[in-house]
C-alpha cells in the first residue's frame, strides 16, 4: 500500500500525542486507530501498524521509568513473559474473529478502572499490603496480555490499576511496571502481525519516531509529578475510552 509523504508527517505528529498518553495513562490506541482507519488503512493493517508505534512508545517509557529506579524488571520478568504469551494468543485470535463483544465488555471494565481510581484511597504513591503474590498475579497479567494482543486500548490502565489493587504497589511504580508488561505484549503483537504481513513498515517506523518523542516527554513528566499527574489522567482516559467505545457500539460506522 502506497503512503504519501504528507500522511507520514501527519501520522508522526499524531503519534507524538498518543505516545504521551500511553506513557502516562495508556489509551493512545483509541486516538491512533481511528486516525489510521480515517487515512484509509484496512482494519488488519491498522492494528498491525499501530503496534509498531505502540512498541516504540512503551519501550521509551520503560527506559525512563527504569532509569528512575521505578521498575524491578528482574523480579517481574516471568510475569512479563506470561503477558507476552497471552498477547501472542490474542494477536493470533483477533485475526480470526470479530471484536464486537469486546467493544461492549471493555467499556464496563474501563468504567471500573475509573471508579477504582476515583474512590480508592490507595491510588497514590504509597505502598500497601499485597492481596496476591507475584505468582497469584500471573493469571491476571496473562489475561490483560491476551486482551492487549486482541484489542488493546486501556491495557496500560488495567495493568496499573490491578498492580495497585492486587499487588499493593504505589501508582507511579505500578505505571512503570505496566510499561514493562506493555512493551513485552507489543513485541509479541508486532511479531505476530509482521509474520502475517499486516504491518506497513514505512508508516509504522515514521509513527514510531513520533511515539518515542511523545513517550519521552510523558514519562519524564510522570516520573517527576507521580500520582498527582497519573491519577487524573488515568481517570480521564478511562472515561474517554468508555464514551468512545460505547458510541461505537450503539452507532457503528
Amino acid at each position: 500500500m502506497e503512503i504519501e509523504l504528507w500522511l507520514l508527517a501527519v501520522m508522526a505528529l499524531v503519534a507524538v500525542f498518543t505516545g504521551f498518553l500511553d506513557s502516562v495513562a495508556g489509551g493512545g490506541g483509541l486516538v491512533m486507530m481511528p486516525s489510521l482507519l480515517f487515512a484509509g488503512l484496512p482494519p488488519s493493517l491498522a492494528l498491525g501498524t499501530n503496534k509498531v508505534q505502540s512498541l516504540a512508545a512503551t519501550t521509551m517509557a520503560f527506559r525512563n521509568y527504569s532509569r528512575a529506579g521505578l521498575v524491578e524488571w528482574r523480579k517481574e520478568k516471568w510475569l512479563a513473559l506470561i503477558a507476552f504469551v497471552g498477547a501472542v494468543a490474542g494477536s493470533l485470535m483477533v485475526q480470526q474473529i470479530s471484536t464486537r463483544v469486546l467493544e461492549l465488555v471493555v467499556p464496563l471494565l474501563l468504567m471500573g478502572v475509573a471508579a477504582y481510581v476515583i474512590f480508592s484511597p490507595r491510588m497514590d504513591d504509597t505502598k500497601s499490603h499485597e492481596l496476591v503474590t507475584r505468582k497469584g498475579y500471573a493469571p491476571v497479567g496473562g489475561a490483560i496480555g491476551f486482551y492487549d494482543g486482541f484489542f488493546g486500548p486501556g491495557a496500560g490502565g488495567f495493568f496499573a490499576a490491578s498492580l495497585v489493587g492486587l499487588r499493593g504497589e504505589g501508582l507511579t511504580a505500578a505505571t512503570g511496571h505496566a510499561k514493562l508488561f506493555n512493551m513485552t505484549t507489543n513485541v509479541a503483537s508486532v511479531i505476530v502481525f509482521a509474520l502475517g504481513g499486516k504491518v506497513i513498515w514505512t508508516l509504522g517506523l515514521c509513527m514510531a519516531v513520533g511515539a518515542m518523542t511523545g513517550s519521552w516527554i510523558g514519562s519524564k513528566f510522570a516520573v517527576k509529578h507521580g500520582a498527582k499527574l497519573i491519577r487524573p489522567l488515568l481517570v480521564t482516559i478511562s472515561l474517554l475510552l468508555t464514551a468512545k467505545l460505547l458510541y461505537g457500539w450503539f452507532f457503528p460506522g
